[in-house]
Parts: C-alpha cells; structure tokens; sequence
C-alpha cells in the first residue's frame, strides 16, 4: 500500500468537483487514465484519457502494471463495477481505490428506501431472469441497467411474468444537473429508448414470488418424468443442507431440480447428466429460474466426470448408485463432505444398508400416497418407497 501503482476512482455526475484531494492527486500523476466515455469527459481527463473496451477487459489495464494508472468508475467500483475484476487480478499493495457513493445509494436515497434491505442487482449484461428469485410482494429492488431501451425492456419482461402492477423508478444522471426521476407502473412504461446511465428501482406487485421453502412444485420445472418429486425433494434438501456459497455435485441430474434449488439457497452446482436431452431441461430450468450462472452442466456420467471438478461440500445422487461408483466416489470428497442418496431398487437399497452399517449417517424408508379416485369415492395411492441414506464424511475416512 505504500506506492501502488493502480488507483481505481469512483466519480459521479457531478465530476471533478467532489473528489478526494487523493482521487486529484492520483489524476494529476497518473500516465494514463482509463474509463468509459462519459467517465473520462466528466473528469476532463483530455489526452491522457484511454476508453475501457467494451466489454470490460482487465488485461487492457494489466498491461500498464507498474506505471501509474488511474481507472475511473461509477460511484463505488466494488459494488457492481470494474473494482472486483482488477482486484482479483492484482495483489493488494498494488492498488488503492477512492470510493464515491454508489449508485445504489444515490437511489435509496432519493426514493427513501432503506438499503439495508433492498435488493440491489446489476443487469448490465445479464438476463433479467435473475431477479426470479427476488421477485415478491412490496420487495424493494433497484437494478443498473444499460440504457432506456434496456429499461423499456425490463417494464415489458415484468409484465408478461404477471408483475405488470409493480411501481417503476427510472433514475437518471443521479447527483448531476440532468438528474432525472420518473415514476410509473411497469405495464404502461413508455421511457426514453437512448437515456444513460440509468436506474430502475421496482417496488413489485403482482404474481407470487417462488417460495423460500425447499421442495418446489414439480410442474415449475421442464422434465420428462426424471425428477425428484417435490416430497423427496423436500427431505433431500433437508439432508443435503444447503449453505450460501458451497458447491454440490448432482450425479445423475435428470431435470436439474436439485441443483436448482441448492442454487436458489446461494450455492453453487455441477450437475451431471448423461443423456442430452435431459442436460437441455436442465439448461432451460436453470435459465428460467434465474440461477444459470451458478450451476455447470456436465454430460457424462460418474465417476468418470468427477475427478477433474473442485470438491464439493455436498453429493446428492438420486438414482444409479452401485458399489463401483462409490467406491470411486468416495475417496474425492474431502472431510464433512455429506453425500445424501436415494434408491427404489431393492439392489441399491442393500447397498446403502451395507454402507450405513460401514459409515454410519442417517438411513430411512419414505413412503408417501397421494390421494385419488377410486369409483365414487377417494383411497390413498402409495408412491414407489424410497430409501434415503445421508452420511458426513469423517475426516481421515479415505475408503
């Protein structure tokens, strides 16, 4: 931190006049000062001045290592910015950044939200399927967007998905002398197509929202009939016990139901299926509930596919285990790993007793009937059993 070479700027519409005497000082000794378009001109940068290319690309700015470099960014460079894609690239003594306040923030405070609690997204360049699962009754969001044609967009995205009486902000050119606040009802939006940079902040209203509870219904999901039914679902998760940020292998992934909920809890998925058209439910499920971004899907079949994956904290195998595959298994997961796996045949139902009696965990029989119609009147119909074996990996057990 004594002499970095790097200092990543925040600056906002109203230019030079609110920046740090650290953030001048920086611009007046740099040699070369990156930034977008509108970024370089508010900072009257002139000659010195080199546009980030577009997509943003890290290596432009690496390529001066050593020299020094301002990058200007909006608001908070961490919060959905550049700030993260060079901090991740750098060593910490090499870069310092000056912080405005963020865009999120500016919004908040103007529509008097507390952003505490609001749900802050970027969708510069993603889809708008990712606020699928934020989308619920009076949730407070505000999302950065590319452009009014982009929020013409979103107004048109929410209302086909039933979230048409949701409120709409659009914030433009906030804390500058164009600053621009509007208010509307998503289904009949009319923005400004060419309008930039630009906010929207959505209180919805509408449809209900996906649940917070595990298990979700079974016709939310693209399948062919191979999928975890919601019942066994539920109690997979339950064991499974998702946490944000961990990773699970889904052997044998069939819809991707699992994977898909796992990520809805804030972790992430590789999710193995051998038979390509099932791999393309699973594409389409995890687009259409937002998590696409955190869930891989691999076609091939385990254990072939699993030695070159990262470790997982989590193993849910829903069908197919056989001694072989375990045994190739279980050695790559690392200590507390916990494998949860199911099985309807009697033959696979020996193998998960053989093995809770060699590694202990939970083993149970879960029978379920559904109600339905016999003549004129209604009786219970019993599901196929399932048996569930769900075991943490103690350390120091390769075998």
């Amino acid at each position: 931190m004594d002499n970095p070479w790097l200092t990543i700027i925040g600056i906002g519409e109203d230019g030079l006049s609110t920046l740090s005497e650290a953030s001048r000082k920086a611009l007046a000794r740099a040699e070369t000062i990156f930034g977008g378009e509108r970024h370089l001109a508010l900072a009257d940068i002139g000659a010195r001045g080199k546009p980030w290319p577009v997509p943003f690309d890290a290596g432009s700015v690496l390529a001066y290592r050593g020299r020094p470099t301002v990058v200007l960014a909006s608001g908070d460079p961490f919060w959905h910015g550049v700030g993260s894609l060079l901090g991740e690239r750098l060593e910490r003594s090499e870069w310092i950044a000056h912080p405005a306040p963020s865009t999120f923030s500016l919004v908040a405070s103007r529509l008097g939200w507390p952003l505490e609690s609001t749900i802050c997204l970027g969708l510069h360049a993603t889809p708008f399927e990712r606020l699928v699962p934020h989308l619920a009754h009076g949730e407070k969001i505000i999302c950065l967007v590319r452009d009014g044609q982009a929020a013409i967009q979103l107004a048109e995205w929410l209302t086909m998905r039933g979230w048409g009486g949701s409120q709409l902000w659009t914030l433009t050119s906030l804390g500058g002398p164009r600053e621009s606040i509007t208010q509307h009802l998503a289904d009949n939006y009319v923005g400004e197509p060419a309008a930039k940079p630009i906010a929207v902040a959505i209180e919805a209203s509408g449809a209900n929202g996906l649940p917070r509870s595990a298990g979700l219904a079974d016709a939310l999901f693209a399948h062919d009939g191979q999928i975890t039914k919601r019942p066994m679902r539920a109690l997979a998760l339950s064991a499974l016990a998702p946490r944000r940020g961990e990773r699970l292998w889904d052997i044998g992934a069939g819809s991707g139901s699992i994977s898909i909920e796992w990520a809805l809890h804030g972790g992430t998925a590789e999710a193995i299926e051998a038979r390509s058209e099932r791999a393309g439910n699973i594409r389409k499920n995890a687009e259409s509930f937002g998590v696409a971004h955190r869930i891989t899907v691999i076609e091939g079949t385990a254990p072939a596919t699993l030695s070159d994956l990262p470790a997982p904290q989590a193993v849910f195998v829903g069908g197919g285990l056989d001694a072989a595959m375990f045994d190739r298994l279980w050695p790559l997961l690392p200590a507390n790993a916990r494998l949860v796996a199911h099985a309807v045949t009697i033959e696979t139902e020996a193998l998960l007793a053989d093995l809770h009696e060699r590694h202990g965990g939970e083993l149970m029989r879960i029978e379920i009937a559904h109600a339905g119609e016999l003549g004129r009147y209604r009786a219970f119909e019993p599901a196929r059993p399932v048996v569930q074996w769900s075991a943490v990996k103690p350390p120091g057990d390769g075998k």
